[in-house]
């Protein structure tokens, strides 16, 4: 008879039970960073409209289909009518009609005197240097060192604040941003001497020629604070300036643009090829049709795109039929290949009637183009921080931990561009100075930095154009800011159920 064993559990063996701590730990990366500046930054700026803001941010954002006049016209149109898409045009026809028959008021063109962003910007730059001073001297406060108010870096003072010499020390702390002492320097001014620790020369001093101490931090050559930013906003007006209200806006005839009304987020189909060889339409976000729209330009004018690449706001200026000559200017080649690319498919007997002859390419930094005086109307679509693209994707990312300086000098290279812009205008002459960021600073503030710049240096003066009264047309397609959250221009902000932009845009007239 067999005998029965006994019968034991063995707990089975788990191989690489635990998780690894990489895995566990998610890695930051170039989106991570820049989500986590923007809800400090812009949380602080907008409030609670940050949160909306930011959920349509972070979700694809909504197309306009750009029908391409040189193509199949009629039957591009009806096929985008037939998938439920709308012009524009008649949008903006029904909101004039409306407006006409009093049924809308409309938006405040007398501006407050004071904005709230003022306030918010300055109460966010003091709690930035305060953390910064933190990270410095976290014990200073314990051994009765008193730490600075704020940092200081070792940058070069920059060419264009030569005009400062003659005004006052408080006039220089007031109204420019200058940045001549080194961390170096902040340190061995702040440093307390520990009288305990000295050496009595009476007992020896060979003991010193041992040792050498630090006199530099390595490193920090080229450090910039972040609070250094925000100091590019300036408040004060040291120089004549003139608010008025656009007298006109008038839609091209001959441009068609189509959109999905608010709410539908259908998307559109890719672009054919026509019979005469190039594309039917041309895709782009819905926000930047604004800034050529709102420039209006007029047969016979000479217009420059400053920053042109990739292409798709100087192509609606010559869908609208009216230009002569349009110069497209880029500081890469790269992009102005790109841009080329984009006009051959586009523009019908593209080497024949339009290379070097009503279409101009020119590859050159716009803070050093030197046609002064010679442009009709300027598009300036300047470099920035692109918000929406810095959270989708990692590549070509400005917040990248190697680009942090490039990152914080955004504002310098922008009110560069932009003061020079203005000089190559003819008097009278007029540009829409624009950008894809939210940032205030980046936006009204580098516009008074431009103003500023070019009337301490050229005697240049310029007067603001007031679009509100024109936006509140688009009112149906758009979600704008309100006026009192701007100076300058005007902006559309990320909206889930019209998910464009983000955009801003200025239009400046020099004076005659």
């Amino acid at each position: 008879m067999l005998k029965i064993r006994n019968i034991c559990m063995l707990q089975r063996r788990w191989k690489s039970g635990k998780r690894r701590w990489n895995v566990l730990q998610h890695k930051r990366n170039n989106c991570d960073r820049a989500l986590e500046t923007f809800d400090d930054f812009y949380g602080s700026v907008y409030g609670g409209r940050w949160k909306n803001m930011r959920a349509a941010l972070l979700t694809e954002h909504k197309y306009v289909a750009m029908v391409n006049n040189f193509g199949d016209t009629e039957q591009t149109c009806s096929m985008l009518e037939l998938d439920g898409a709308i012009n524009i045009k008649s949008l903006i026809q029904l909101a004039m009609e409306r407006e006409e028959a009093g049924t809308e008021s409309n938006l405040l063109l007398n501006r407050r005197a004071h904005y709230d962003i003022d306030d918010k910007l300055e109460s966010l730059l003091r709690k930035q240097q305060e953390r910064e001073v933190a990270a410095i001297y976290p014990t200073a406060t314990d051994d009765g060192h008193v730490p600075p108010q704020q940092l200081s870096y070792d940058g070069k003072k920059n060419k264009e604040d030569s005009h400062t010499e003659a005004q006052t020390d408080s006039e220089k702390e007031a109204s420019s941003v200058e940045f001549t002492q080194s961390l170096t320097k902040a340190l061995e001014q702040d440093v307390q001497l520990d009288e305990s620790r000295l050496v009595d020369p009476q007992f020896g001093t060979g003991g010193l020629y041992e040792y050498v101490p630090a006199s530099s931090i390595k490193g920090m050559e080229d450090w910039v604070a972040e609070s250094e930013h925000y100091k590019y906003y300036q408040t004060n007006t040291d120089f004549p300036l003139i608010i008025e209200p656009e007298a006109i806006f008038q839609y091209p005839e001959h441009l068609a643009i189509y959109t999905y009304e608010m709410g539908n987020c259908a998307e559109f189909k890719p672009p054919r090829q026509c019979l005469t060889g190039v594309l039917s339409h041309f895709l782009m976000d819905g926000a930047s049709v604004l800034p050529p729209l709102f420039l209006q330009v007029q047969p016979g004018e000479r217009v420059l795109d400053a920053c042109a690449a990739p292409g798709g706001k100087s192509l609606l200026m010559l869908q609208t039929l009216h230009l002569d000559q349009l110069v497209c200017n880029d500081v890469q080649e790269s992009r102005l290949n790109k841009l080329r690319r984009v006009m051959q498919e586009y523009l019908f007997d593209y080497k024949q009637r339009w290379a070097g002859k009503r279409l101009i390419f020119s590859q050159s930094d716009a803070r050093n183009l030197d046609e002064y005086g010679s442009y009709d109307k300027i598009l300036v679509d300047v470099p920035c921080t692109t918000d929406r693209h810095v959270l989708m994707h990692q590549d070509n990312n400005i917040f990248k931990p190697t680009r942090i300086k490039e990152r914080l000098r955004i504002p310098e290279l922008q009110a560069g561009i932009l003061a020079n812009c203005l000089r190559l205008l003819k008097p009278g002459g007029s540009l829409v100075y624009s950008t894809c960021s939210l940032s205030p600073v980046q936006n009204d503030g580098v516009v008074h930095m431009a103003l500023q710049k070019v009337f301490n240096e050229h005697g240049i003066t310029a007067r603001i154009k007031d679009l509100s009264q024109h936006t509140a047309l688009f009112s149906d397609i758009y979600r704008f800011e309100q006026p009192k959250g701007l100076k300058y221009g005007q902006m559309v902000l990320p909206y889930l159920p019209a998910n464009f932009g983000p955009m801003y845009f200025s239009k400046i007239t020099r004076n005659s």
